[in-house]
């Protein structure tokens, strides 16, 4: 489907649909928008909203999100910070439980004449024989400020969690008809936090999912902890974890086959990782057997960033599950503690690097 099919503009018409947009307008006109502060001209948002009613989840364009704003999901606060918040009841994408308010990389631009899932809106791995874009680099400034409260499974790791900045790859029927190992539209990064309720400070994390068929049970996130503890691990994190308002960085760089990851917050150890893409050696330079043995090699990718709540409503069997409590009246949800928010200080997209 064009991308132009899909998306929804949300800027004066959504005051003609429904109030909320009203509200959204004056916010901009009052406080201004995040795009006066931060450079979006290669993103896209998606919200956890359906201000058209239409059944469908609302995304903002490229072009439509200079000058947007909405007062309860994505906006620029007082301090000149990018907020992103979402309800862990919302409506969401259709393959997905989980709310956002979160930007997607459009390579391309305002260009629509080139297609979302094409070549030259996705970058790839040097390893990758049809790329046109190679890598690129993710540089991001935030503090959490809230993670939902309450989960009905709270063993599952991803209650009380949010992702703050991803790589997708992108999904392609083509490819996975091919049978070579791409396609499937997985994850080889999701940054998280996580903070219990009872605990004063979260950790931050993150996860490589094996890049493997969604039917394939050894299709699971791998945990990497940076500072505090893995998702699966209850204890409290102390004075190693990050508190709610605690301001940390994270830069990602893709280059060549290397991704390379760089967190930092003031006062904590500065923390590195790398990890080769196009094979199945993990971090710890070791073998994982059970990944794609080219890893993410000819898969074509984009990064990710915003609030990506993890708290699911749906109670179901899995490890995703998390049967966290939600109504759907955003005022209700927000009373209960059941939402997810970030604010953005900075946020940045350029070539990748040597270094």
């Amino acid at each position: 489907m064009h991308p132009s099919s899909r998306t929804k503009v949300l800027a004066l018409a959504v005051a003609s649909v429904a109030s909320a947009g009203l509200a959204a307008v004056a916010h901009a006109e009052s406080a201004g928008n995040p795009s006066d502060k931060f450079d979006l001209s290669h993103w896209n948002i998606t919200l956890p909203l359906d201000a058209d009613g239409d059944e469908k989840i609302d995304s903002v364009s490229v072009a439509d999100i200079q000058g947007y704003s909405h007062p309860d999901f994505f906006y620029l606060n007082e301090e000149g910070g990018m907020v992103f918040t979402a309800a862990n009841k919302a409506m969401t994408t259709p393959n997905s439980s989980n709310t956002r308010s979160e930007l997607r990389q459009m390579l391309r631009g305002t260009n629509e004449d080139i297609g979302t899932h094409t070549p030259g809106n996705n970058f790839a791995l040097q390893a990758n024989p049809i790329g046109e874009i190679f890598g690129g680099k993710l540089n991001a400034t935030l503090k959490v400020n809230h993670v939902a409260e309450r989960a009905g499974h709270p063993d599952k790791p991803p209650a009380y969690s949010m992702v703050v900045g991803q790589i997708h790859a992108d999904k392609n029927k083509e490819q996975m008809a091919e049978g070579k190992g791409f396609g499937y539209g997985n994850e080889p990064l999701k940054i998280y936090f996580k903070k219990w309720p009872e605990h004063d400070k979260g950790s931050v994390f993150w996860n490589y999912e094996r890049n493997l068929e969604k039917e394939d049970p050894n299709r699971t996130d791998i945990a990497f902890p940076v500072w505090g503890n893995s998702w699966d691990n209850p204890e409290n994190p102390g004075d190693a974890g990050i508190a709610l308002g605690e301001e940390f960085s994270y830069e990602v760089n893709v280059q060549g086959n290397i991704m390379s990851l760089t967190f930092e917050s003031p006062g904590k150890e500065t923390k590195t990782f790398e990890i080769n893409l196009a094979d199945n050696i993990d971090p710890n330079g070791d073998v994982d057997a059970l990944d794609n043995p080219q890893g993410y090699a000819e898969d074509f990718m984009y990064f990710k960033a915003g609030a990506y709540n993890q708290c699911s409503t749906k109670d179901a069997e899995g490890i995703w599950y998390a049967a966290c409590p939600g109504t759907g009246d955003w005022a209700t949800d927000k009373a209960n503690g059941d939402y997810a928010s970030a604010t953005f200080s900075k946020l940045t997209l350029s070539n990748s690097t040597t270094e």
